[in-house]
């Protein structure tokens, strides 16, 4: 039985959602919206579920994950309740819900808890520096190790448990009881939209960000992975030196690209930022100006006498491990895939 909660439009303003209860169900958003069918319609649906305070409809459904954000919703609303946010605020309040730690939901309400948490990365590797008594060689040691075992054990401890819990809200709550066989047939689907995200290319004037957004994310893996297996800052293989220098540089120039949307605010997404989604496009973004610049200056000979650049760049990959990662807007990126994965599973009933 659905648990009704009469508050809770107040607590979905604080993950973004405001004007919601102007909508009287006219049906334009899901008649304008491109990735509606007989199976998949929306926005509306979850518009009325969030006025009724469903939270178990919400939590059931996949459906906040199957919208890719055009805002054509929002634009062509009569009643300007901007579903399109709505859609995005329940991506955000779903984030909590699937988070067993619950800090997923506790950075998205409070931007304060987020910044000290920030600070408290920060204070942790300067006074990692200090016990090392900042000697540059153990430090950047560290920190590669740092980088491989926080990946491995943020997945395994925080969002493994996170995909299983959402698995558990989406397909067997809901009493879909479906074979292994089912399961493995269907695995290509998590694979295709976590790296290709092609859903995104049935929205309407959609294919330039989906494109940027590939982009991005082949970047953003390539970094990781020179960065993490190869050890880009202390290998001498020129091919491996080259190409950091050619990913960190992609991810610089695309991620530049989203900070001007959100500042420019052209697009119906890039007029409700939250501070969750400046953190993610901000600390991306400092990411890639990091790393290519620690590379530069060992190449040029000149990261001894600079040891605060590099610290620089441990604590934004620290902080981009321990708190974006985990419990920010990099989420989405992972909840989604998984979506469409048990979206396929639910279908294949």
């Amino acid at each position: 039985m659905s648990r009704l909660d009469t508050k809770f439009g107040k607590k979905l303003k604080k993950y973004g959602a405001t004007e919601f209860n102007r909508c009287y169900n006219c049906g334009t958003c899901t008649a304008v919206c491109s990735l509606t069918n007989s199976e998949d319609s929306f926005p509306r649906s979850m518009v009325r579920l969030s006025a009724a305070g469903d939270q178990n409809g919400i939590e059931s459904s996949l459906k906040p994950w199957l919208c890719y954000y055009c805002g054509e919703c929002s634009t062509s609303c009569p009643q300007t309740a901007n579903p399109g946010e709505l859609m995005m605020s329940l991506r955000r309040w779903l984030t909590g819900r699937y988070d067993w730690t619950g800090l997923s939901g506790l950075f998205y309400r409070s931007s304060l808890v987020t910044i000290i948490a920030m600070v408290l990365v920060f204070a942790g590797v300067i006074g990692y520096a200090a016990y090392e008594s900042f000697d540059m060689e153990r430090i950047m040691h560290t920190a590669h190790y740092f980088e491989m075992f926080a990946i491995m054990g943020v997945f395994a401890v925080i969002l493994l448990p996170n995909i299983v819990r959402m698995w558990y809200l989406t397909v067997i709550k809901p009493g879909y009881k479906l074979p292994v066989k089912v399961y493995a047939s269907s695995m290509s689907e998590l694979f295709i939209h976590m790296f290709t995200q092609k859903r995104a290319l049935g929205c309407d004037d959609n294919q330039a960000r989906w494109f940027a957004h590939l982009i991005l994310v082949i970047g953003y893996l390539t970094l990781l992975f020179t960065t993490v297996f190869l050890d880009w800052f202390s290998t001498e293989s020129m091919f491996v030196v080259v190409l950091g220098y050619v990913v960190s540089a992609i991810v610089f120039a695309v991620t530049f690209v989203f900070v001007l949307g959100r500042i420019k605010q052209k697009q119906e997404i890039a007029k409700h930022s939250r501070p969750s989604d400046w953190f993610f496009i901000i600390w991306l973004l400092l990411m890639g100006i990091t790393a290519f610049a620690v590379r530069l200056f060992i190449d040029l000979d000149l990261l001894a006498g600079n040891l605060w650049l590099f610290l620089f760049h441990f604590t934004i990959l620290a902080q981009w491990a321990l708190i974006i990662v985990p419990f920010g807007k990099w989420t989405h990126f992972l909840y989604r895939s998984f979506a469409m994965y048990f979206d396929k599973l639910q279908k294949s009933k």
